[in-house]
């Protein structure tokens, strides 16, 4: 018996992962899906260079320079994960989960709570400049690790 391939929906980037969010976004059909819909457009306002993906079988994510942010929905919540989030300066208190971690954070919003737009977009620029800066550090030690690796030029 032959399987099908669900590849296309484990695993999208740019256009076709617009539309996967789009599909879940209506799927959802009640505040979780207008809670996922509103904090999707204040994410793209505040970076439109973001890349939409969708991973893991199922779960939005927002990508500049690294994961910034996935959002998840469940009964009772809907859970943006910040990939880098304990790195991230968070003046306003929005991060209320996963608090316990050296790496991430989350924002859990209920049903009827309001998130404060412009302390998100914040968030989310500085969870863009972190990712930034980490992977020019990244770059730096590699292009010293490959110098630093090759041969001596000898001269004869």
């Amino acid at each position: 018996m032959k399987r099908a391939s669900t590849k296309s929906k484990e695993q999208a980037t740019g256009p076709a992962a617009s539309r996967l969010i789009d599909r879940r976004i209506r799927e959802l059909g009640d505040w979780r899906g207008e809670t996922l819909a509103r904090v999707r457009a204040l994410i793209l306002e505040a970076d439109p260079a973001m890349t939409e993906e969708w991973k893991w079988r199922g779960t939005p994510v927002w990508s500049h320079h690294g994961i910034v942010c996935t959002g998840e929905s469940y009964a009772r919540v809907v859970k943006l994960t910040f990939a880098r989030g304990a790195a991230v300066p968070d003046p306003s208190g929005l991060f209320n989960s996963s608090l316990e971690g050296n790496t991430r954070r989350a924002i859990d919003i209920r049903e009827g709570e309001q998130l404060d737009a412009r302390a998100f977009k914040a968030l989310v620029k500085a969870a863009v400049a972190n990712n930034a800066a980490a992977a020019a550090k990244r770059a730096k030690t590699q292009g010293k690790a490959s110098r630093g690796s090759r041969a001596p030029h000898r001269r004869d």
